[in-house]
């Protein structure tokens, strides 16, 4: 007489569980992905070492035909020091963050941190890391 077992134990494991958690995360990563770099062009910066900031009241950037940009609004380069005044005007501790293209004149980006010096704005010049 063969006896069979009235709880039958089934060895398969649900993926679904798994496979939910996966796409959360994908979504997760792809919604806070464009939030790393606010008001930033597409310019190949050059390379150095070195930490990067996060506080950002200001971006002015320089593209190879030598356009000036900040925060993605073109500026003529005669303007570019009365629109940085009027931008960071009543903020404290206001910080210019210099985007220089690589291959930009040198000059030009001292004229950016000459501004920043004259009315004691804080300035950071970015770079690509290593």
């Amino acid at each position: 007489m063969r006896l069979r077992g009235r709880n039958k134990i089934d060895a398969t494991f649900s993926m679904s569980s798994m496979t939910d958690i996966v796409f959360l995360l994908l979504v997760f990563f792809l919604l806070t992905s464009p939030a790393i770099t606010p008001d930033a062009l597409d310019l190949l910066l050059p390379t150095a070492k070195g930490k990067t900031t996060h506080k950002q009241n200001l971006s002015v950037s320089i593209t190879k035909d030598l356009d000036y940009y900040v925060d993605k609004e073109r500026v003529s380069e005669q303007a570019v020091e009365n629109f940085i005044k009027r931008e960071l005007q009543g903020q404290t501790e206001p910080t210019i963050i210099l985007r220089a293209e690589e291959g930009v004149p040198i000059q030009h980006a001292v004229k950016i941190m000459d501004i920043a010096n004259r009315n004691r704005y804080k300035i950071v010049l970015a770079v690509k890391p290593n």
